[in-house]
């Protein structure tokens, strides 16, 4: 053999062993990127979420806010307040972490947006400013606590001081709420998003009326049906709807109410009719966005399976951007969701944490 030959066998060699190598190392850090995920985040879940993470980024506006880009579903209030949930349960502060300046604008665009009677809503876009108003206000009453500028803070404070006012003077003698602070009528969804705003507020050191919990923690009993489901008003008889179930038993969890038999009821026939690889009819995001809740904090025993099928569900709907199209509200609002339901398992969001 030539002295040629042997320096190319010896290559050879050189190069097979450094490409077992790589492998070698490649499947030590997947094993190690496993090891260091909560339970039921699998690599390709982390992979999903990074991309709807990274398609919420590049599509926040100038002035801080997102908008579905339908005509009749843009709500800037509510899709800014969810985007910025879905950039906390990253890790993000307003200061720190991969988004942290994304999610710094979108706080200062939501409190920019808070009218003098404390709503926050834009007039022009938020027609049915109640929902988007409650999910600002669990929002930045999470991020309160985050929030390391004493200026910043005592701002968003205010902001929050504000709304809780007008979410109080807005209840109706029910002891719900509707889609427009000053209807004085009430209905499930809204409800629910005012319920656990004000919780979050209470946790964050917010003064909120306990008369103003109390009352909405009866509506939701009254609200209850015989089959354990929640109806779309207290007022009026009607079918169980398993989306407000799910819903409402999250109220009674962030509540600390784990053994109440009204939410162990509601929770049963939440799971009844939802699941969580198959598409649920009307409002298959929203019915799991509290359905997933729910069950994590709850500890709930069919929490692991659950997420697994939704998890996997989430993850071959995803679209090639890396948004999901959500109920037909929009693409903005489906990533948000998804990306809330896919986060649970790192537990960063205390109104959602064990």
């Amino acid at each position: 053999m030539t002295r040629r030959r042997h320096r190319k066998v010896a290559y050879l060699i050189v190069r097979a062993i450094m490409v077992v190598a790589m492998l070698a190392t490649a499947a030590d850090a997947q094993v190690q990127l496993k090891d260091r995920l909560p339970a039921g985040i699998t690599p390709e879940a982390k992979s999903a979420i990074d991309r709807g993470l990274a398609y919420l980024a590049r599509t926040q506006d100038r002035q801080g806010s997102w908008s579905n880009r339908n005509e009749h579903y843009r709500y800037p209030v509510a899709m800014t307040a969810l985007a910025g949930i879905a950039l906390l349960m990253d890790g993000n502060t307003a200061t720190q972490g991969r988004y942290a300046p994304q999610l710094d604008r979108s706080a200062r665009f939501l409190i920019r947006s808070t009218n003098s009677n404390g709503l926050i809503a834009q007039r022009d876009f938020d027609t049915r400013p109640m929902h988007g108003h409650g999910f600002a206000v669990l929002f930045l009453s999470q991020l309160m606590g985050m929030t390391e500028d004493a200026t910043r803070a005592k701002e968003i404070q205010n902001t929050l001081t504000s709304a809780v006012h007008l979410t109080a003077r807005s209840q109706s003698h029910r002891g719900g709420w509707i889609y427009t602070p000053d209807a004085r009528n009430d209905e499930g969804s809204v409800t629910v998003t005012q319920v656990q705003a004000l919780r979050s507020c209470r946790n964050a050191g917010i003064s909120v009326p306990k008369d103003v919990i109390d009352a909405a923690m009866a509506y939701l009993d009254l609200s209850q049906n015989s089959d354990g489901g929640i109806r779309y008003t207290a007022s009026t008889k009607g079918l169980s709807k398993p989306a407000l179930s799910a819903a409402a038993v999250c109220c009674w969890f962030n509540a600390g109410q784990y053994e109440n038999p009204r939410a162990l009821r509601a929770l049963v026939h939440a799971k009844d009719n939802l699941r969580p690889d198959v598409r649920f009819r009307g409002h298959d995001f929203y019915a799991h966005l509290y359905m997933a809740q729910a069950l994590y904090i709850g500890r709930d025993s069919s929490w692991s399976e659950y997420f697994a099928k939704r998890r996997d569900y989430l993850i071959a709907s995803q679209q090639e951007d890396g948004a999901w199209f959500g109920d037909n509200v929009g693409d903005v609002y489906g990533t948000a969701v998804a990306l809330i339901i896919l986060q649970l398992p790192y537990n960063y969001l205390p109104i959602m944490q064990r």
